[in-house]
């Protein structure tokens, strides 16, 4: 009997070809690389020559690079030195680049400065080109934010608070200080009444350290450990304080920044797998879609999403000409000065506020019957009617400012004889008369968008919002494994997102 032995395919590996293929045969024709090439041709990159000088050395083409860096972002290649790999590697790439080599440190600093100033125009010619193909619309989107890790230690950062009670510690030190000087003191010393400390700055604290010295240099007799005192005070006081102001000029309007990166803002983040709520450095990153196509996107080093919008409507505007004619978000946005922004643009809006899904609950609106929404209001008198039937009248106003320096202004309201009253600690916790405030602007404001939301466009949506802004963070960051920045600071993180932002509109044009 035969043995039968396995078949096997021809294996010639130092195989001579006559006509050898070209790198464009090698490439599948429905490729998505072969998308980010076409469109890359098509938009006015002007922009970007603008950014190289006329002498010189020869550079590469910048039309490559970017070609070269957007195909990269899109197949989750984001090292520079991958990248440089890829060039030699990577038959994709090498047919995108023509076969030329360019080396880490060029993409790197392609990507870094020659992008700086003009990204922004490139993304927004890719927009205008979907859109021309009528994939998206750039006048009715949906917005959202999310956070991102930034490129810096968890560990070396700066808090506004720590700042501010080291200032305390340094005026109680100083206070005390002269406190003794003022009790050594002779009348031909001539010292004055102690510096007023409300605010403090180098300036003062090198005066009074000055002033100081020159009291008690020369005092026999001095306690010891004051002595010791204004030594350490003198040495590190002005330089410390020095160093403080210099901290509180990048902290600006935020809470805390990173050593290591000085834009970024310790945040919380959802991908919290310790557990711990531990906070990372990063930024908040906010983008508007249409049918899960980027249209714009913001980088901000605020956590909250409430004090984003203004900043990204006007990029918008800047970015197109022309502003929104709806503008779908949750209720992170649902504040009554974007309220009032929306509606001064023309804008329709369909944003929740904080307690509109609840709101939609029966059950929820069964638990608090003496709410202060639940109180019935008479126009004619002014005065609203507590749950017992008496009036709550009119006492005056209150105003407060936002960190955004918006104003809110709400009408206060007093009841009578709440000790005696059967409902008392039913009907509210406070001691004394219950008194309630009402903002009536945001009141008209939750109105309208309580009927907006509750409209037939208004469901269909909010309904869409979840499928299409929400996909896009979560390809993003999930599927192609994007979730820490590789750049520092705001503007370079802004380049990286702007690539991103292109590969993602080049990937779900080419899907």
């Amino acid at each position: 009997m035969a043995v039968q032995k396995p078949v096997f395919k021809p294996y010639y590996q130092g195989q001579i070809m006559a006509i050898p293929p070209t790198l464009d045969e090698l490439v599948a024709k429905g490729h998505p690389v072969r998308i980010v090439d076409d469109v890359i041709n098509r938009i006015n990159i002007q922009g970007l020559l603008n950014a190289y000088k006329i002498k010189g050395a020869s550079s590469y083409h910048p039309q490559m690079l970017l070609k070269v860096l957007v195909y990269g972002y899109l197949s989750n290649v984001y090292s520079s030195r991958k990248l440089e790999v890829a060039c030699r590697e990577n038959i994709n790439f090498m047919w995108l680049s023509g076969m030329s080599y360019p080396d880490h440190n060029t993409i790197n600093r392609f990507r870094g400065a020659r992008l700086k100033e003009s990204l922004r125009s490139v993304f927004e010619e890719v927009v205008k080109l979907l859109a021309a193909e009528g994939l998206l619309s750039i006048e009715e989107v949906y917005t959202d934010g999310t956070k991102i890790e930034a490129n810096a230690n968890k560990y070396t950062f700066v808090w506004k608070k720590a700042i501010q009670t080291n200032k305390e510690k340094m005026k109680k030190a100083l206070g005390e200080i002269w406190q003794y000087a003022q009790s050594v003191a002779k009348m031909e010393d001539g010292l004055p009444e102690p510096p007023d400390f409300t605010d403090i700055d180098t300036q003062k604290v090198q005066q009074t350290v000055d002033t100081l010295n020159a009291v008690l240099s020369e005092k026999p007799g001095l306690d010891k450990k004051v002595k010791a005192k204004l030594k350490y005070v003198t040495r590190e006081y002005p330089e410390k304080m020095a160093e403080y102001e210099r901290k509180e000029e990048i902290l600006g309007n935020r809470n805390s920044f990173s050593k290591t990166d000085e834009d970024a803002t310790f945040m919380r983040m959802k991908e919290d797998h310790m557990r711990n709520g531990q906070l990372k450095p990063g930024y908040n990153v906010q983008i508007s879609t249409s049918n899960q196509f980027i249209v714009n996107y913001t980088i901000h080093p605020n956590p909250t999403d409430t004090t984003t919008l203004k900043e990204h409507l006007e990029q918008h505007e800047a970015s197109f000409g022309r502003t929104l004619k709806t503008l779908t978000a949750d209720a992170g946005y649902g504040s009554e000065e974007n309220y009032e922004l929306l509606e001064a643009n023309g804008i329709e809006a369909y944003v929740k506020y904080g307690m509109f899904d609840k709101e939609q609950s029966e059950a929820h609106n069964k638990k608090k019957p003496f709410a202060r929404d639940r109180l019935f209001y008479n126009q004619e008198q002014d005065c609203y009617i507590c749950p017992m039937g008496q009036k709550m009248h009119y006492i005056g106003d209150s105003t407060r400012k936002t960190s955004t320096g918006f104003e809110q202004t709400s009408k206060r309201y007093q009841a009578k004889n709440c000790v005696a009253c059967p409902l008392n600690g039913a009907c509210h916790k406070s001691q004394g008369d219950r008194i309630i405030e009402v903002n009536e602007n945001l009141k008209r404001h939750k109105a309208k968008a309580y009927r907006l939301l509750n409209s037939d466009k208004g469901i269909g949506k909010r309904k869409q919002r979840c499928h299409d802004v929400e996909p896009v963070f979560g390809n993003i960051k999930q599927n192609h494994g994007f979730r820490r920045f590789m750049l520092r600071g705001k503007e370079k993180v802004a380049i990286e997102w702007g690539l991103l932002a292109i590969a993602q509109n080049i990937r779900k044009k080419a899907a």
